[in-house]
C-alpha cells in the first residue's frame, strides 16, 4: 500500500496532468545482480529488469515520471538519483518532490530488500540527463541509465538536426564494489586503482584491441560496440553523459568537428571543437555533420584525462550507410590529448556561455551569502579521508529531510560546518597537520537567498599532487562564474552569460566560483561526483526552506529516528 502522504502528492500531480495536458509515464523496475560481460569478461553487474545499462527513459518537458522501484538485491538497500532533475516547484499546480531525489540518508531511507518505493516527479526542462544509484558504491556496480527529456509539444530546439544518438560513458572494474568499499576504509587505504576498461553504452573491451581487430564478438554481443549508423550529408545530435565513477574523459569523432549546443540540460552558445572534455556527472549535446567520405567508417573515441591513464580508450564506430557496419576504419583512432594539459581543459570549460536567445536566467549581480570550501585529503583514525574545511562528511542514519521536517533532536550534529578556511593556508603543499574531523552538520541557507560557493583545490597528502574534482549539486543549477589558478582572489566574474550547470570541475591547485539561488525547498547534497571521493567524505549538505516542504511520504522516512513516526503505517 502507498502512504496517505504519497496519495496526496499523486493527486496534486494528477490534477496538474489533467489541467495542463501533460503525460504521466509509468515504469516498473526491479534491481538485481545478474552476470554480464561489459568488457567481454563476465562479472556481476547491478541491472534493472535484467538490462545493463538500465532502461532509457524518454519523456517530454513537463511530463510526470512514475517509477515503482523494487529492490530484489538480497542483502543491500538501494536508491536511484535522477541526475540533473531538480525535483522543483514549477507552478501552483506542481508540488516540489525533494524526497524523490534519491539520495540515501539525505532525501530518503534506502529501499530495503523486497520493498518497492514509488518515485514520482516532473521533468521540467528538456535536456540530456541520466540516473544512477546513490547508495554505497552501487553506481560503480552498473546501476545507471539514460534519461532523455525532449522539448514539450509545440516547442522547438534552438538548433536543427536530422537524427540523434545517445552515448552513456562509464568506467568498469573487475574488482567488486564490495572489495573497493572495504579497501577505501582500510588502514592503510587500498586504492581502487584505474578502471579495467571504459564503456560506451555499457560496452567495452578488455585484453583485446578493437582498433587492431583482435576482438572477437561471436557469441559475445554484450561487449560488441554499438555502431552509429548515419546517412551522408546530414546533421546528427550526439547526447553525451558521463556516469563514470573515477575517470575524466576526452571524446572525439575522427575527421568530424563537433558543435557544442547543450551542457547539463541548458542551452549554450554553439562553438566548434575537435574534441570534448567531459567529467563525471556532466552531460552535453553536440552536433556533427556527416560530410566526410561516405565510403569509409570513422572511430568515436573516449580516453582518460586528468589522471595518468592506465586504461585503453573506449571505441565505437560512426558507420556511413553505404559501408558495412563491421568494417573497421582504416585510420587509427583519435589520439587523446595529454592527460595533464590542464590549460587546454580549462580553455574548453571557459568557452561555455549561456545561449543569448534562450529563456535561461542570468545570475544575480551580487550574493547574500558566500561559502568557501577548501578541498583537502586528510587522515582520521588512520583512515584516508577527503574533507571540506577540515570536515569529512559521514551521513547519518536518519534522512535529513525527515529529521529536519519533524525537528528531531540527536539525528545529526546541529553545529553547522565552517564556512571558510584560514587565509594563510598554503594550498601548494601538504597540510602541516593532516588530521581532520568527521561530521554530518548542515549548511542551512536562507530561502531565496543568492549563494556563492568558492571551491578551492589544494595539495593532497602526497607532495606535488592535486587532483581534478567535478562537483555536482542536487536540486538546483548554478552559474559557473569563473576559474582561476592558485588561491582564490576576488576578481572579475562573468555575470553576463556564464553557463548554467549542475556539475562543474575544479582543476589542480585552482579554484572555481559558483553562484545559485537557494529557491528549491528541501535538503540537497553537493559533492564531488568521483564515487570513491564521495565515499571518503568529499561532500556537504545544504538545507533551505524545509518548513515549506509538504506531503513527504512516510515510506521515504521509515528508518532511523523517524521510523517510530511511521511504525503503524502500512506502505
Amino acid at each position: 500500500m502507498i502512504s496517505i502522504f504519497l496519495i496526496g502528492c499523486i493527486l496534486v500531480l494528477s490534477g496538474a496532468e489533467s489541467a495542463l495536458g501533460v503525460k504521466t509515464r509509468y515504469f516498473k523496475w526491479e534491481v538485481e545482480y545478474v552476470f554480464w560481460e561489459p568488457d567481454c569478461i563476465e562479472h556481476p553487474v547491478m541491472a534493472i529488469n535484467g538490462q545493463f545499462p538500465g532502461p532509457t527513459i524518454r519523456a517530454k518537458a513537463g511530463d510526470i515520471i512514475h517509477v515503482d522501484l523494487t529492490n530484489k538485491l538480497s542483502t543491500e538497500g538501494v536508491v536511484i538519483h535522477w541526475h540533473g532533475i531538480r525535483q522543483a516547484i514549477l507552478s501552483f499546480q506542481y508540488i516540489g518532490t525533494p524526497w524523490a531525489d534519491g539520495t540515501a540518508s539525505i532525501s530518503q531511507c534506502a529501499i530495503n530488500p523486497g520493498e518497492t518505493f514509488p518515485y514520482q516527479f516532473v521533468v521540467d526542462k528538456p535536456g540530456t540527463y541520466f540516473y544512477h544509484g546513490h547508495f554505497g558504491m552501487q553506481r560503480s556496480a552498473g546501476l545507471y541509465g539514460s534519461l532523455i527529456v525532449e522539448v514539450a509539444d509545440g516547442e522547438k530546439e534552438p538548433f536543427h538536426y536530422n537524427g540523434e544518438f545517445n552515448l552513456l560513458l562509464s568506467d568498469w572494474w573487475h574488482k567488486s564494489v564490495h572489495d573497493q568499499e572495504l579497501g577505501l576504509s582500510a588502514v592503510p587505504m587500498r586504492w581502487i586503482n584505474e578502471p579495467s576498461s571504459l564503456l560506451i553504452n555499457g560496452r567495452g573491451q578488455y585484453n583485446c584491441s578493437l582498433a587492431a581487430g583482435t576482438c572477437k564478438f561471436t557469441g559475445r554481443e554484450q561487449c560488441a560496440p554499438r555502431v552509429l549508423r548515419v546517412l551522408p550529408n546530414k546533421t546528427y545530435r550526439l547526447r553525451l553523459a558521463s556516469t563514470t565513477a573515477l575517470a575524466s574523459l576526452n571524446v572525439a569523432v575522427a575527421n568530424h568537428k563537433m558543435v557544442v549546443v547543450e551542457a547539463d540540460g541548458n542551452y549554450v552558445e554553439p562553438f566548434e571543437v575537435d574534441d570534448l572534455y567531459i567529467y563525471s556527472g556532466e552531460s552535453y549535446s553536440v552536433l556533427i555533420k556527416t560530410d566526410q567520405d561516405p565510403t569509409k567508417n570513422y572511430w568515436i573515441s573516449a580516453g582518460v584525462i586528468g589522471r595518468k591513464p592506465n586504461t585503453t580508450q573506449a571505441l565505437t564506430i560512426l558507420n556511413y550507410q553505404s559501408v558495412h557496419g563491421g568494417k573497421l576504419p582504416a585510420s587509427q583512432p583519435p589520439v587523446t590529448p595529454s592527460w595533464d594539459d590542464y590549460a587546454r581543459m580549462r580553455s574548453f570549460a571557459e568557452k561555455l556561455r549561456t545561449l543569448s536567445r534562450s529563456y535561461l536566467p542570468r545570475p544575480p549581480l551580487s550574493h547574500h551569502h558566500r561559502i568557501a570550501l577548501l578541498n583537502t585529503q586528510n587522515k582520521y583514525g588512520g583512515q584516508t579521508k577527503w574533507a571540506l574545511n577540515n570536515v569529512s562528511l559521514s551521513l547519518p542514519a536518519t534522512p535529513y529531510l525527515g529529521s529536519m521536517s519533524y525537528k528531531l533532536k540527536g539525528a545529526f550534529d546541529p553545529t553547522p560546518p565552517p564556512e571558510s578556511f584560514p587565509g594563510d593556508y598554503d594550498i601548494m603543499v601538504p597540510a602541516a597537520n593532516s588530521n581532520c574531523t568527521v561530521g554530518n552538520g548542515v549548511y542551512v541557507l536562507p530561502f531565496n537567498s543568492t549563494v556563492d560557493i568558492i571551491l578551492q583545490n589544494a595539495n593532497a597528502l602526497s607532495a606535488n599532487t592535486s587532483e581534478v574534482h567535478p562537483w555536482h549539486i542536487h536540486g538546483h543549477d548554478f552559474w559557473v562564474l569563473g576559474y582561476g589558478d592558485g588561491k582564490f582572489v576576488e576578481g572579475n566574474f562573468n555575470l553576463k552569460d556564464p553557463p548554467l550547470r549542475n556539475t562543474a570541475v575544479t582543476f589542480p591547485y585552482g579554484w572555481t566560483a559558483l553562484r545559485f539561488v537557494a529557491d528549491n525547498p528541501g535538503v540537497w547534497a553537493f559533492h564531488c561526483h568521483i564515487k570513491p571521493h564521495l565515499h571518503m567524505g568529499m561532500g556537504v549538505v545544504f538545507a533551505l526552506g524545509v518548513e515549506r516542504v509538504q506531503g513527504i511520504p512516510g515510506q521515504a522516512l521509515a528508518c532511523g529516528l523517524t521510523a517510530k513516526l511511521f511504525m503503524n503505517t502500512k506502505f
